[in-house]
């Protein structure tokens, strides 16, 4: 795997295994991957740089093997107001990963806690080794979740499930995510980021335009009533039919042989 040379302090590293797949990993194992505002700041500014990149396709988000985050940083948070909060805007690294317009996937090994497991939420895959375990724990230090785990959650597992996470803050092993459908696959423990890798190979070699297409309507047809979602979904399906990528696909597959897409 071809690593970038991580500036000095960087503890979010961007990797290129190949040209259309991004690895963005955080690497803070002293703290257990802890979202500092720092780490905040280089998640945003890494996600802003691979949406930005035409040559990558799809972004994959990992941590290390026993934590793919352990959770918001207490020792900054200790002290800090709500003006704070505000003026930092600690949420917007949510925001960026959760906006991106390319497939995101999260590669989940060992604890994804807090803000580690809104940070695997607003992803829109998540592979977990069956090792991984997820959960809010806010609550046990006199606060909630203000990232996403309330809201993502509870869109994701249904809300008997997400209040039980969230009210109790006890996490569920990887097995029990995934009977919630709280993740998309399970992989052997160790194996998580190999697997994501192949799911990103795999979309990576799918036409781009219909990739974002699906993606767009998919995100924004979850919260429509479903007759507007399926007009949403109907008014991207025919304008895919103006793109060369569709016509390559479809004479590809009468002429039986693997189509070449151009993103066009």
């Amino acid at each position: 795997m071809k690593t970038s040379e991580p500036s000095t302090g960087n503890v979010v590293i961007c990797e290129r295994p190949e040209s259309a797949v991004c690895v963005i990993r955080i690497d803070r194992p002293e703290r257990r991957n802890a979202l500092s505002l720092d780490v905040k700041q280089q998640l945003d500014e890494a996600f802003a740089a691979a949406d930005a990149d035409l040559d990558v396709r799809v972004i994959v988000l990992t941590g290390g093997n026993s934590f793919f985050v352990g959770g918001t940083d207490i020792v900054e948070m200790v002290n800090m107001t709500s003006g704070e909060h505000t003026a930092r805007d600690t949420s917007r690294a949510f925001r960026t990963i959760a906006a991106c317009r390319k497939p995101v996937i999260a590669a989940v090994e060992g604890y994804a806690l807090g803000g580690g497991c809104e940070l695997a939420l607003a992803c829109d895959m998540i592979v977990a080794g069956r090792g991984a375990r997820f959960g809010q724990p806010e609550i046990r230090v006199g606060i909630m979740p203000g990232a996403g785990g309330t809201q993502r959650l509870l869109r994701t597992i249904g809300k008997y499930r997400a209040m039980k996470m969230i009210l109790t803050g006890e996490p569920v092993d990887a097995e029990m995510a995934l009977a919630m459908g709280l993740v998309s696959e399970l992989a052997d423990t160790g194996a998580a980021l190999e697997r994501a890798l192949a799911l990103a190979r795999d979309i990576a070699s799918m036409p781009p335009l219909a990739v974002r297409a699906i993606k767009e309507v998919v995100n924004a047809g979850q919260n429509l009533p479903l007759d507007g979602a399926l007009l949403l979904e109907r008014k991207a399906f025919q304008l895919l039919f103006d793109t060369s990528d569709q016509e390559e696909g479809m004479r590809a597959f009468l002429e039986k042989r693997q189509p070449l897409y151009r993103g066009a």
